[in-house]
């Protein structure tokens, strides 16, 4: 694969894709998870959906607006159902996590409305289902850089700020900090790399790259940097790694990338074990 990066357009995309991806899905899902909005994911990436699906349907339907990407309305439909996830968080102040079901439930029954409408499944929908390497252009790759540079800017400008949102959201509104606008900056950058990622992992997997490598680096991380470190880490494993394996075995890269980081977040599971383990032995015998 190797030398085939330096032969390919389409394996170059995947390469320099997958690795901003394993950067930015860890990078927001340390956030999200210790938050505990680890569903938010799945709830926009259905949402994402019901936009490909609108996008395929009026490429259909519209001879005029062949060759439309879909990523663009995807992101549209995401970001748009992450600024109404916001609004229903208000809505429902003591049960904030109704929010997201909501907006889930909403985006699959957009999406098997546009799907009949456009006769069903076809190949390029399945493409963004479950991931194609080959699938990545250049186009794509520009949208994603674009997004990598944005979302790490606001993650410098905005780590202190996010960091006590996170942990003490009434303590950081007493502080000064306009938690609102925080929020809805968040939230879209959510929704934009849940739109990016599906290309590489798949609509239905983006959610598992976003938390799996966090949970992995919680337990074994000793600190909140050391968590985002180790999670970024282990989200670079699982989608270089799953890219490399995909290929030589001919396996769907979205699958290959998420069983990668299930095996990380197993190891992690058993290596915290086996420490607690000897330290319980050295406790034992001092």
């Amino acid at each position: 694969m190797i030398a085939g990066i330096f032969h390919y357009e389409f394996l170059q995309n995947a390469f320099l894709t997958g690795i901003m991806i394993g950067i930015l899905a860890p990078l927001l899902g340390v956030f999200i998870v210790v938050r505990r909005l680890s569903l938010i994911a799945d709830a926009l990436s259905h949402v994402t959906l019901a936009g490909i699906a609108a996008s395929l349907l009026i490429e259909r339907k519209f001879t005029m607006m062949a060759g439309l990407n879909p990523l663009y309305l995807g992101m549209v439909f995401s970001v748009g159902g992450s600024l109404f996830i916001e609004k229903l968080r208000g809505v429902y102040k003591h049960y904030q996590e109704l929010a997201i079901p909501i907006i889930m439930s909403g985006g699959i029954g957009l999406g098997v409305i546009f799907i009949s409408l456009a006769n069903g499944f076809n190949t390029d929908l399945f493409s963004y289902l479950f991931g194609s390497v080959s699938a990545v252009s250049r186009t794509d790759l520009l949208v994603i850089f674009i997004i990598s540079i944005l979302v790490i800017l606001v993650i410098i400008l905005l780590y202190k700020e996010l960091f006590l949102l996170s942990f003490d959201e009434e303590h950081a509104k007493a502080s000064g900090i306009a938690a609102k606008s925080i929020h809805f900056i968040f939230i879209v950058m959510v929704a934009l790399v849940i739109a990016a990622s599906m290309r590489i992992v798949g609509i239905l997997l983006v959610s598992s790259l976003m938390t799996l490598p966090v949970a992995a680096s919680m337990r074994i991380a000793r600190g909140f940097k050391q968590t985002i470190f180790l999670s970024v880490l282990f989200g670079e494993v699982s989608v270089l790694g799953g890219l490399f394996t995909a290929y030589y075995l001919d396996l769907a890269p979205g699958g290959t990338i998420v069983m990668i980081a299930v095996l990380i977040l197993v190891i992690s599971i058993f290596y915290k074990k086996l420490i607690l383990k000897k330290e319980v032995q050295q406790g034992e015998r001092a």
